[in-house]
């Protein structure tokens, strides 16, 4: 191996089985996996089965507080998590452009083994495909997830009720300005990080102590996204306190600058969960008291009939939270 991502990596031959077994067969260190089937045989728990699958093609794909193979394990952890299950394995493909320094992807694949340990979840199969230069951008990851999730247990959008209140678990818009700032077209100075992290064991010990109606984490397309979603789903009408809402003053001075709304802005480490009104106070104590929640906040409530969610504004006004038209910043996640 000569430093560097050659088409002879992909072609199934030496180079292939050498690639495969020095840096992810070596990294990922599990007996499932040593056995380079084509296929993982897994044990699953009594439970509800649950799968989820997910593709990352951030750019960059090192960033503060992260890079594509944390992101492509929190990411695919948390989709798990926040419907109610707990993940357990997961499977990897990678797909990566000819003359990628095997040092990054080193890299990638041993952070992705510390977020898979920090998560509790197994590395149990994958796969890998090279193509030539110019055809991709370094390295994108297709992720796919198993997990356990109790029996009858719902966390979906329909359950929303009046009365809900809806909490937050940490500051919004991390992720998505971490990004943008790592791409250096600005020439800023800002200590923006990530706040990609798994989230299975807070979500666990949420729904384990308080009634939860829904779940959902704020990737693309934000809160906003999320609540209209929401919105739609269950043809209530959602209210969002704007001031109450938490977001760090160095996005809020960026997405300023780009003239972007830090609501719409992706995270990687948050939960949004609508609960009922009298187990909110509980709800956010409990999670403020979670390594992973403690500057969580109630930021609105769920009321009538209508779809829409509205945002009220520190002026005392009111105007929609729309879903967002485009994307105004391609490849977050």
């Amino acid at each position: 191996m000569n430093g560097r991502v050659t088409l002879a990596h992909g072609s199934g031959g030496l180079a292939t089985a050498r690639l495969v077994r020095e840096v992810f067969v070596e990294t990922f260190a599990d007996p499932e996996l040593d056995r380079l089937e084509d296929q993982a045989r897994i044990v699953l728990p009594e439970g509800q089965p649950v799968f989820t699958t997910d593709a990352f093609v951030v750019d960059p794909v090192f960033f503060p507080g992260g890079d594509i193979g944390r992101l492509a394990v929190c990411g695919t952890v948390n989709d798990l998590a926040v419907g109610g299950a707990r993940p357990l394995y997961l499977g990897c493909a990678f797909i990566l452009e000819e003359g990628l320094a095997l040092a990054d992807l080193r890299r990638i694949a041993e952070s992705m083994k510390r977020a898979a340990d920090e998560a509790g979840v197994r590395l149990v199969t994958g796969d890998t495909k090279v193509v030539p230069r110019g055809a991709a951008d370094r390295v994108f990851i297709t992720t796919s997830g198993v997990g356990v999730a109790p029996p009858g247990l719902d966390l979906g959008a329909h359950r929303l009720r009046p009365g809900d209140r809806i909490l937050v678990s940490g500051p919004l818009g991390d992720h998505g300005a971490a990004v943008v700032d790592a791409r250096g077209e600005l020439g800023l100075e800002h200590d923006i990080v990530s706040d990609c992290q798994p989230l299975a064991d807070l979500v666990e010990a949420l729904v384990s102590q308080v009634p939860v109606h829904a779940l959902r984490d704020p990737t693309r397309g934000g809160l906003a996204a999320v609540l209209n979603e929401w919105a739609q789903a269950s043809g209530l009408d959602l209210t969002v306190e704007e001031a109450a809402v938490p977001v760090r003053n160095a996005v809020r001075g960026l997405c300023e600058l780009l003239g972007l709304d830090p609501l719409y802005l992706a995270c990687e480490g948050r939960v949004v969960a609508a609960v009922p009104s009298a187990a909110a106070d509980a709800a956010l104590a409990l999670l403020r008291r979670h390594p992973r929640g403690r500057e969580a906040a109630r930021i609105g409530e769920v009321n009538g009939a209508g779809g829409t969610v509205v945002l009220e504004t520190p002026f005392g006004g009111r105007r929609l939270l729309d879903l967002p038209v485009g994307e105004p910043l391609p490849r977050i996640c």
